[in-house]
């Protein structure tokens, strides 16, 4: 028998069209996961390392004029844990679904493996707290926004 609840990823989609469809409001939805994944607040030493690292090998990559290409990050080593930036090919990643492997869930679905903490645990290792100005609120880069030199010539279209 069906649940008539809708699953916890489709509830944001149900209940901005009840908004929509009863109080005629235009709305915007998301889902929570996305607020974890850009909580730079929380971000571990390696994710801070390796965020840099992928902004700077972007930027290399187009200056480079290597197009159609992502940087990603390669696991070289687990224990001690290493890793590298290479290009990976658009068409290699875009539109494909890198899922957990089944061996890093317990059987009871209710907890991970050994196998996943050793993978995971140098991803979540150390801390790099934001800077913070002396009134306590966090420091933020501010971009001196210089114009660059163009390369292309104008387009005639």
């Amino acid at each position: 028998m069906r649940s008539a609840t809708p699953s916890s990823a489709a509830w944001p989609r149900t209940l901005a069209g009840k908004v929509k469809d009863t109080l005629g409001y235009k709305v915007h939805w998301t889902l929570p996961d996305y607020l974890q994944r850009s909580a730079r607040h929380v971000a571990s030493k390696t994710d801070w390392e390796q965020a840099q690292a992928v902004g700077k090998a972007a930027v290399q990559y187009a200056l480079k004029g290597m197009n159609s290409v992502m940087p990603v990050i390669v696991r070289s080593a687990s224990a001690p844990y290493r890793w590298k930036i290479e290009p990976a090919p658009l068409h290699k990643v875009a539109n494909h679904e890198k899922t957990m492997p089944a061996s890093f869930l317990r059987k009871d679905g209710y907890g991970i493996t050994a196998k996943a903490r050793e993978y995971l645990e140098p991803l979540i290792r150390g801390e790099a707290p934001l800077p913070q100005g002396r009134d306590g609120l966090p420091k933020y880069v501010t971009l001196k926004n210089l114009a660059v030199k163009k390369k292309l010539p104008v387009w005639e279209g």
